[in-house]
């Protein structure tokens, strides 16, 4: 394994020129929900709204599409086609692409499911879409069926598992993972040539060139929803022209940080996921001071 530079200073914030407009901050497009899980997609469009994107869409099933369109007024939404039962169908394949185009950046895989044609829908983007894409959750599980592919990709990856989800991507256990948690995500990173996020305690991005171990966050955060916020924020970083590496450290850091503020107002056993978005303002205004 190549020598690893530990970074422990967090980049610089991404620009904000005052003539700026939306296009300037970036066009984000998360792919995220299914039935019963429309919270995970409205969850990570707020993230990337709170992270400074110009414009967000989501592309949801065109099954819960008013649910998620109702939630936040703020936000474009994409109808991806179902069949009768809910699953995304063939023709989502294309609206998704078609949507891809003209975006700066793509997330995938918040509450996504495993139904229909979803795991060839993420394994079609993995592979051949040219623009960052941050890869989560079931997208993430996708990948675990397909770990020959995880490598071949057209433009930058970023992938933000938690223990479990790494488990089955690397084929090993979470007992494992943890307890060699640096070791497998420097090897991890360095093999398939991705930005991992190893969530956590004291998060984990790498390269396979940097490491960074963040130091925000608290046990409040172990609820659900968490990851679909930084998901969201990551996005939003990476639409703003931040490296993938440095936009995934700020996003974990910031992330941290909101929860953090909202642990000391409300402790840490009333923290939800929903608070984050809430806080992220004063996490940047406590990174910008």
């Amino acid at each position: 394994m190549m020598s690893i530079q530990r970074i422990d200073t967090l980049p610089h914030l991404p620009a904000r020129p005052a003539d700026g407009h939306k296009g300037t901050f970036g066009k984000v497009l998360i792919v995220a929900g299914s039935r019963g899980m429309s919270g995970a997609a409205a969850l990570s469009g707020l993230g990337a709204l709170r992270g400074g994107a110009g414009l967000v869409y989501l592309a949801v099933p065109e099954s819960i599409l008013t649910i998620v369109a109702g939630m936040e007024p703020a936000w474009l939404t994409v109808p991806l086609s179902t069949d009768r039962d809910g699953s995304l169908s063939e023709a989502a394949l294309g609206e998704l692409w078609a949507a891809i185009d003209g975006k700066e950046v793509c997330a995938i895989g918040p509450g996504l499911g495993r139904h229909g044609i979803t795991e060839t829908l993420v394994t079609s983007v993995y592979e051949d879409a040219e623009l960052p894409l941050v890869v989560d959750a079931d997208a993430l599980n996708c990948l675990a069926e397909t770990p020959e592919l995880l490598g071949r990709h057209a433009g930058s990856r970023v992938l933000t598992p938690h223990p479990g989800e790494f488990a089955r991507l690397t084929g090993t256990d979470i007992a494992d993972v943890q307890n060699r948690r640096e070791e497998l995500a420097i090897h991890f990173a360095q093999k398939h040539r991705v930005v991992l996020v190893l969530k956590g305690q004291h998060t984990l991005v790498t390269d396979g060139k940097c490491l960074y171990i963040n130091q925000t966050g608290n046990s409040g955060m172990a609820t659900g929803g968490t990851g679909d916020v930084l998901t969201g924020l990551l996005a939003a970083l990476l639409g703003q022209h931040l490296a993938p590496f440095e936009a995934a450290q700020l996003a974990v850091f910031l992330h941290g940080r909101a929860g953090d503020l909202v642990a000391a107002e409300l402790s840490e056993p009333a923290l939800i996921s929903s608070d984050l978005p809430r806080y992220l303002g004063k996490a940047w205004l406590s990174v910008r001071e």
